[in-house]
């Protein structure tokens, strides 16, 4: 039984009993934390059991409010850490530990609270209780016997010097390191961080990449915790250079590329098309995976054949799975599948390559009548696209370029909508990390390529659909084009305004913005994961293996899908980032901006040599398409805003 206004530790804060409650429980009065600034201390009170409780003396206090008064007057921790301190209660315990050690065989022996504190104070006095408490919990020598005060008792145990003079040095260095640290924070303030700094922004630069929420530096600075902030931070301090691109880290991806190397192809009976097959790309192509070809009967698409080794639910096919796509950025290609994979499995890089392919065979109007799928081996030659427009009249693409043109008309008549916005590629040199930007150019042969593909894409559908494939389908619902449109490039931004998204489905549907009937994604299986399903499902038709059925289809590729998404927006926010760099570096730059829309607040406007949608208010009235010169200010990287204005 515990009397009335005794003194307890109560989750290692003072209380005191205000009543005996039945079934051995006491009802405590202690300090509560207030919810809301307010004047004064909060008391609230609670029923507790014995074992909750640790009674500090018989004797009652005069009330909880004087006893916790005299505990703000005890020394604080810091003081008490103070081997020389003229404080008298550290001197007195101090004194006590002496008197304690100086025997050897007592030296560790634990000792209760009030035979402690009688030691060194005399007497203890109920409402001095807590305050010498608090004494003994803050000081150096003395620790407190978790053990005995779990079974009701306040017990402590002197230190041994080896201790006391660790847990000095240790207050001491943390002592250290804290001046140090509020001295960091004041530089930060003004930002003239020093080059040793560097160490305090670990948490800043996490908080940028998007690694974390929070930045105790940027609390302590009175800085907003942002990722656009901290980046603020960082190139305010020099601790970034503006050529930091944070944004694929910051969506959770990878700035490498895949590092799990596929197997060699396997060696399996292949048919070997006769002829040359041709890959046209970019001069920049790294990773062609396409070839066409006409051998006066049928149109040959070929698409590399990673899935020839790359089997469903294989740690390479999981890994694919996650990146959902490459990541291309201006710095460079982050790859979905390894760069050692290449040589193997790119077209055109060794003498024969392996593909998966599809012949096709047209109708007169450009329809295909039918499409066969083959593991082929192929002869391939490479030629960029200005090569294969000096070609566009030759024997062997002069078919192509006429395949083509039928295949577009078809779409044309069936509701296709073709939208033509210039682009630029931007392009980051390594060393220097100099940004350049150019117009790319839009030579035939890339018509020419689309059309191949696509034809390969809607002849793979339909092979799927026949033969009863669980299948990737493609498809996008009609466009609700307006009756009138604007001419020229304002008509290209509001056609693209009218686009519905398309979607991936195992039923297939109608793709009104290409004009198909059906279509699938197939041709770029080393880049897109979605493609690699396809080319998964199509080679075990052949091989008369065991299909993956159609929900274990839509459930991988919509996974894919979503780190294909994760992708593109780091693209995104990564173009942006490199273009704002480029016009840092390029302070004098100016370029004419059009005007594309003006059904706005205000007029929206294409850089087409920045590739750059804005939007800001002329000088004077323009009407759709006209041009006015602007120049660039207010450049805000972190933020990825900039104002253009007339020159």
């Amino acid at each position: 039984m515990i009397k009335e206004n005794v003194l307890v530790l109560y989750k290692n804060a003072p209380a005191v009993v205000v009543s005996n409650v039945e079934n051995g429980k006491f009802t405590v009065k202690y300090e509560q934390a207030p919810k809301t600034e307010t004047k004064g201390a909060v008391y609230a009170t609670q029923n507790v059991r014995s074992k909750d409780i640790i009674k500090f003396l018989d004797a009652p206090v005069s009330s909880l409010e004087a006893v916790v008064q005299k505990a703000s007057l005890a020394p604080k921790a810091e003081e008490m850490y103070d081997l020389d301190s003229k404080n008298s209660l550290s001197q007195e315990i101090k004194e006590a530990w002496s008197l304690l050690t100086s025997d050897e065989e007592t030296k560790s022996e634990s000792v209760t609270f009030l035979e402690l504190a009688t030691l060194f104070h005399g007497e203890c006095l109920p409402d001095d209780a807590w305050c010498l408490f608090c004494a003994l919990k803050n000081t150096v020598y003395f620790s407190q016997s978790l053990k005995d005060s779990m079974d009701g008792h306040l017990v402590f145990i002197p230190r041994s010097e080896e201790e006391i003079e660790n847990l000095v040095r240790k207050a001491d260095e943390k002592g250290k390191e804290a001046e140090l640290r509020n001295a960091f924070i004041k530089r930060l303030k003004e930002k003239k961080i020093l080059p040793e700094d560097s160490r305090y922004m670990t948490d800043v630069e996490a908080l940028a990449l998007g690694k974390t929420d929070k930045s105790r530096t940027m609390h302590d600075a009175h800085i907003k915790e942002t990722p656009e902030k901290a980046h603020k931070l960082l190139l305010d301090t020099g601790v970034w250079p503006i050529t930091r691109n944070p944004y694929p880290v910051r969506w959770g991806l990878s700035m490498q590329s895949a590092q799990e190397t596929l197997s060699s192809p396997p060696e399996e009976e292949r048919l070997e098309v006769p002829g040359v097959s041709y890959a046209i790309d970019s001069e920049w192509s790294t990773d062609p995976d396409d070839a066409v070809a006409f051998d006066g009967e049928y149109l040959w698409v070929h698409i590399a054949d990673p899935s020839s080794t790359v089997l469903p639910d294989s740690v390479i096919d999981k890994a694919a799975r996650a990146r959902g796509a490459t990541l291309y950025l201006p710095e460079g290609a982050s790859r979905m599948l390894s760069e050692d994979s290449l040589e193997d499995y790119a077209l055109g890089l060794k003498e024969k390559s392996r593909a998966l392919s599809f012949r096709i065979k047209l109708n007169e109007d450009g329809s295909i009548e039918e499409c066969e799928v083959f593991k082929t081996l192929v002869n391939v030659k490479r030629l960029t696209y200005i090569k294969a427009d000096e070609l566009m009249e030759s024997e062997c693409l002069k078919p192509l370029f006429e395949i083509a043109r039928k295949n577009e008309e078809r779409r044309k008549k069936s509701g296709a909508v073709q939208i033509d916005i210039p682009e630029v590629h931007i392009m980051v040199e390594p060393e220097t990390k100099k940004v350049s930007i150019e117009n790319v150019s839009s030579p035939k042969s890339t018509e020419m390529i689309r059309e191949m593909m696509l034809l390969a894409g809607e002849g793979a559908a339909k092979f799927a659909f026949k033969n009863g494939i669980p299948f990737p389908f493609v498809s996008q619902e009609e466009p609700a084009i307006p009756d009138e449109l604007p001419d020229g490039l304002a008509r290209e931004f509001r056609l693209r305004r009218c686009m519905r998204r398309r979607s991936v489905g195992v039923t297939p549907g109608m793709h009104c913005g290409l004009g198909l009937n059906m279509y699938t994604q197939v041709t770029s299986p080393l880049r897109r994961y979605g493609d690699l399903i396809a080319h998964q499902q199509l080679r075990a038709f052949l091989d008369k293996r065991e299909l993956l059925d159609k929900d274990t289809v839509l459930m991988r590729v919509s996974e894919g899908d979503a780190s294909a998404m994760a992708a593109r927006s780091a693209e995104r926010k990564s173009t942006a980032h490199w273009t704002l760099v480029y016009l840092l570096q390029n302070p004098e730059w100016t370029g004419e901006a059009l005007c594309v829309d003006k059904s706005g607040k205000m007029p929206q406007w294409y850089i087409p040599s920045l590739g750059m949608e804005t939007f800001f208010i002329p000088e004077k009235e323009v009407e759709l398409n006209e041009s006015v010169t602007v120049r660039a200010t207010n450049i805000n990287l972190p933020e990825l805003t900039v104002d253009f204005v007339s020159v």
